[in-house]
């Protein structure tokens, strides 16, 4: 009798460490991981941003969808296409990750395109622009971009340079495939306003400062007015410290491309020295130093700050593009996952949200606008199917004498 009661004893005492240890609802902690494969090393504000944006999207819905906890896992490529492709194979082997999202470089993208698409993995790009990462060669496209098309960029900035009177520019460009596919479109939306380039230099990642100088002086002496750059933070840094320290009368205004505004590029090239050179770039046509914030605006400002331990004001939102960019295509992404029913499997879900993503049927509000079904169904007919921005998104920028990026009418 006493040991009937000991099992007794023992069996309850068994079932109530069961239930207080597990849930009643086991599905609820299913989990899901949301790769962010970017550089943390050398363009570390730019990440940083994209994975404060996708927290503050995940907030919205309490990291939560359908019972299904998602969570961010960084990954640091180091601006390193092996690198990134290790991490890419990781995601693979991780049963638990549907997603990845991409950071700030397009050559990690470019040289692992076909391995992506190849392998079906759903990657989302808030900032990598070279037009060739979401136009596939064959009918697999597993990439999705919310952020400024280099397809268009080189227009754009052309186009705004001709409109501020320059009619010499002259082509400084990283020797990238972002690099190449920037001097095509560029050069390119020149001919047809009948201006051609007067000249083209390429530099590589790590441009020494003398090296910088030369080139500049080289430039000048060729007659132009005015230089399109397309490089990253610690190159613009080095290039327009250099032309800081040149002459006056051989500094020339500089139209870039965003890659500057992911770095360290305000702290390396300080307020004062800005003053000396008549520098712009490229951005999208939002930002949360706008004067005229809508309500909206304001909750998802509120909501970062809540959110994110590193950001107690709009202004600790460094890298701003990727923090919006990556709102608004976590918010997209929400809404593909809200559109079909998750089942548990990463290939089985993974395939239904890039459906969901090709045919949203309820429009998505975002920080930069309201996206009407922003991806449709991909081919090499429909090259723009996977871009979610037009060249009417797009703006001109510079930074003011407090490191802010404040976008220009």
């Amino acid at each position: 009798m006493f040991f009937m009661k000991y099992v007794f004893g023992f069996l309850i005492c068994t079932c109530l460490i069961f239930i207080t240890t597990f849930p009643s609802n086991v599905y609820a902690q299913q989990k899901y991981s949301i790769y962010l494969d970017a550089d943390f090393s050398g363009a570390t504000a730019s990440s940083l941003a994209i994975q404060q944006g996708i927290n503050t999207a995940l907030a919205e819905v309490d990291y939560q969808l359908q019972g299904t906890i998602f969570e961010v896992v960084t990954k640091d490529h180091r601006a390193n296409s092996l690198r990134s492709k290790r991490n890419l194979e990781s995601f693979l082997a991780d049963e638990r990750a549907l997603v990845v999202f991409s950071g700030l470089h397009s050559p990690p993208l470019l040289a692992n395109k076909a391995f992506i698409n190849e392998n079906k993995i759903l990657l989302l790009d808030p900032w990598a622009a070279a037009g060739p990462i979401t136009r596939s060669s064959s009918t697999q496209n597993w990439i999705f971009r919310l952020s400024i098309d280099d397809s268009n960029a080189g227009s754009f900035i052309s186009q705004k340079a001709l409109e501020q009177g320059f009619t010499k520019p002259y082509l400084l460009l990283e020797d990238t495939g972002w690099g190449r596919s920037n001097q095509k479109t560029m050069t390119q939306a020149l001919k047809e306003a009948g201006v051609k380039p007067v000249g083209l230099s390429w530099f590589n990642w790590g441009a020494g400062k003398n090296h910088a100088k030369v080139l500049l002086r080289d430039i000048k002496a060729s007659g132009a007015d005015v230089i399109f750059f397309v490089g990253n933070s610690a190159e613009g840094a080095t290039f327009t410290q250099a032309m800081v320290e040149l002459p006056q009368d051989i500094r020339l205004p500089i139209r870039s491309h965003w890659g500057i505004t992911g770095g360290d590029f305000t702290e390396k090239v300080s307020a004062a020295q800005r003053e000396r050179v008549d520098l712009q770039f490229i951005q999208t046509n939002f930002s949360f130093l706008n004067d005229d914030l809508s309500t909206f605006a304001l909750r998802v400002l509120a909501l970062a700050i809540e959110s994110n331990n590193d950001i107690k004001d709009k202004r600790d939102i460094n890298a701003q593009t990727g923090f919006i960019h990556a709102y608004d295509l976590t918010k997209i992404m929400i809404a593909a996952i809200k559109q079909v029913k998750l089942t548990g499997n990463k290939n089985k879900d993974s395939q239904l949200i890039h459906q969901a993503l090709e045919s949203l049927e309820q429009p998505v509000q975002g920080l930069l606008k309201n996206y009407q079904r922003p991806f449709t169904p991909y081919s090499k007919d429909n090259p723009d199917a996977h871009e979610a921005l037009t060249i009417a998104d797009y703006s001109m920028g510079k930074f003011n004498k407090s490191n802010e990026v404040i976008l220009l009418k």
